[in-house]
């Protein structure tokens, strides 16, 4: 294709990219911060159960930090083995 519709495509692929890698970011965060707080909060209620819910946070954390770095490995591969190159005849 022509050298100008390469390039928009390059643009609006890292436009798109970037945007994604934000807002999947944020929200991990935002949620791993959410859990957290939910679980010192329970553990200084009930001081008992303290380790369960340490335990339970942890499994939490890991789950909600995958989430983040699926996003990034979706990002990577968009930016890098762009799959829609082929679509577009690139």
């Amino acid at each position: 294709m022509t050298p100008e519709l390469t390039t928009r495509f390059a643009i609006v692929t890292t436009i798109v990219v970037g945007a994604s890698i934000v807002f999947g970011t944020i929200t991990a965060a935002l949620m791993e911060g959410r859990a957290v707080v939910r679980a010192f909060d329970n553990m200084a209620r009930q001081p008992s159960v303290a380790d369960r819910i340490r335990g339970l946070l942890f499994v939490v954390l890991a789950i909600l930090e995958s989430t983040a770095i699926y996003v990034l490995l979706i990002c990577l591969i968009l930016l890098f083995a762009n799959p829609f190159r082929t679509i577009f005849g690139f």
